[in-house]
């Protein structure tokens, strides 16, 4: 199954990218394993995801535990906790 993954601020420019489409492995089923995946496809990616934890998610721009599956998501996003006032 490929996804289109997009990143936000310093997730975005730890990999450099803003987006990408990729395929997911088949063990690959909840947005943890996604982000422990996408740890080990370089040192960006390394860097981006170093502290799993705190990224957060949206799966079709629906917010998503890590523990929540997939599923038939076509859009996956990940970014940094939110600070404000």
């Amino acid at each position: 199954m490929s996804v289109r993954i997009v990143y936000f601020a310093w997730v975005r420019e730890r990999i450099g990218k803003g987006s990408e489409e990729i395929a997911l492995p088949a063990d690959v089923k909840t947005v943890g394993d996604l982000i422990a995946h996408l740890a080990t496809l370089g040192e960006e990616y390394e860097a981006a995801f170093q502290v799993p934890g705190v990224i957060r998610a949206a799966l079709d721009e629906e917010h998503a535990d890590h523990d929540e599956a997939i599923g038939a998501a076509r859009e996956i996003a990940l970014f940094p906790p939110m600070t404000g006032g």
